[in-house]
């Protein structure tokens, strides 16, 4: 346990532009090292932003996402505690596993691409341009991952399938979850950002083909850092 307070004396200031991915990256190390031992707990908030050098709200991002992952837990009163030194192949958000919706996903969301291209109108269209113009420009993670679901919500609305958009609505709380870890494990937010802004030209142009090709695209991106966090998914 003396490993702990060492290690945490000698981290320094963050220097990358997305403090927030870099402070998780260097807790999670920390943990599946074995720095930071299983029962230990994290400082405050206070603590570990001074350490790092940076701002409370983001210390509590890079903290959501331990938690999110299953590394840590946070208890009232007590603080946050490590809880284990590797993700779970269970891992879930708002009661959906990840399994779960790396499965569903794609028989939901690559069809209302497509038909979100034949049944979108102007002003559909013109919002999903406009969300990935504002993803382009955020830094946030946290308003960054909103905007991200609110294009996905948009699109599955855009395709015209009232079973598509109540399946996306649902799941929605989870899809945040799952896209802000997704993105603090891979700073995938820049490929991501080109990802959704081929989905959107596509449905603009009415490409049906190109937005169901596009969006399988993503979500298999997405579906490859999910892999490597919980493991592939079984034939059985």
């Amino acid at each position: 346990m003396s490993a702990t307070p060492d290690w945490f004396s000698e981290t320094s200031p963050i220097q990358r532009k997305n403090s927030a991915e870099a402070v998780f990256d260097d807790l999670r190390s920390a943990i599946t090292g074995g720095r930071i031992a299983v029962g230990t707990r994290l400082p405050a908030e206070t603590r570990l932003a001074a350490t790092y050098g940076v701002s409370r709200p983001v210390i509590r991002e890079a903290l959501r996402s331990l938690q999110t992952l299953g590394l840590t837990q946070t208890r009232t009163g007590s603080g946050t505690f490590v809880v284990t030194p590797a993700p779970s192949s269970d891992l879930s958000y708002s009661g959906y596993s990840a399994r779960d919706l790396m499965e569903a996903r794609p028989l939901i969301e690559v069809p209302a691409a497509g038909w979100a291209a034949v049944r979108r109108s102007e002003s559909e269209a013109e919002a999903l341009i406009a969300l990935c113009e504002a993803m382009d420009r955020e830094e946030d993670p946290h308003r960054w991952v909103r905007l991200d679901s609110d294009f996905h919500m948009a699109l599955a609305e855009a395709s015209g399938n009232a079973v598509f958009a109540k399946i996306v609505a649902e799941v929605r709380d989870a899809l945040m979850q799952q896209s802000g870890l997704v993105n603090m494990m891979a700073s995938r937010r820049l490929a991501s950002n080109r990802e959704h802004r081929d989905i959107a030209v596509a449905v603009r142009d009415g490409a049906r083909a190109e937005a169901s090709r596009a969006m399988a695209r993503h979500l298999g991106a997405v579906e490859e850092v999910v892999t490597d966090m919980i493991g592939p998914a079984s034939s059985a």
